[in-house]
């Protein structure tokens, strides 16, 4: 159950993210791409763990922002 609400929240932001990327900057839409993939793999590697996956948005997010 709780695996199932962790995607289900993670799909969730994803769309709402995507649907304001319009006014965002390069910089900001891959931050938030990086967050989103980061998320899910962090949920993936960790079973659905929250840590897990909210280490995995920040990190992605951090690593999604510094590409060119």
């Amino acid at each position: 159950m709780k695996t199932t609400l962790t995607r289900s929240l993670l799909i969730l932001t994803l769309a709402a993210s995507m649907a304001g990327c319009a006014g965002m900057s390069q910089k900001q839409k891959n931050a938030a791409v990086g967050a989103a993939i980061g998320g899910v793999a962090g949920s993936v590697l960790t079973n659905g763990g929250t840590l897990g996956t909210v280490g995995g948005a920040a990190i992605g997010g951090a690593i999604g922002h510094g590409v060119k």
